[in-house]
């Protein structure tokens, strides 16, 4: 089904909210109402990034970083190896050259990544993309009823 031109995507707006959480438990007091919730999108607007900034990057750190997730990519083909060995002794040799094996292709990428930055980013962090506001749309012919379930909702405090 697809979205008319006159109406903005979602719908028509119902409720708007500051956090996604108070959104959502709005959109979840609408299902607890029998509400056909099939109808209600949540649209996050005034959108930004934020990154937090975790610590400093070193030589040390990106080739540690690069060889522990080797190590985790060496055991897992190792131990799929080690499944179709001939006999047990070989099955755990299997799982340990995998696992030897990713820890040095590992360290090796994560030395590379660090010296193909050049310095310009001697930095680790984490980013998250949040909204300023949260409005809950619902499509035109239902908007009343979801209108009235979300005033109770906001009514319980």
């Amino acid at each position: 089904m697809s979205a008319s031109v006159s109406m903005p995507l979602g719908g028509v707006q119902v409720g708007s909210y500051d956090s996604y959480e108070q959104a959502q438990a709005a959109v979840d007091y609408l299902s607890d109402q029998k509400f056909a919730v099939e109808n209600v999108t949540i649209i996050g607007t005034d959108l930004r990034m934020i990154e937090t900034v975790t610590g400093r990057l070193t030589r040390g750190r990106a080739v540690g970083a690069g060889a522990a997730g080797g190590a985790w990519w060496g055991l897992f083909v190792g131990l799929l190896l080690g499944i179709f060995a001939p006999d047990g002794s070989q099955w755990l040799s299997s799982v340990l050259v995998g696992l030897l094996i990713g820890v040095v292709f590992g360290a090796v990428f994560g030395a590379m990544g660090y010296a193909a930055t050049q310095g310009k980013r001697d930095f680790t962090s984490t980013s998250k993309i949040t909204a300023g506001r949260y409005d809950v749309m619902c499509n035109p012919a239902h908007a009343e009823e979801a209108r009235g379930h979300l005033a109770r909702f906001s009514l319980r405090g």
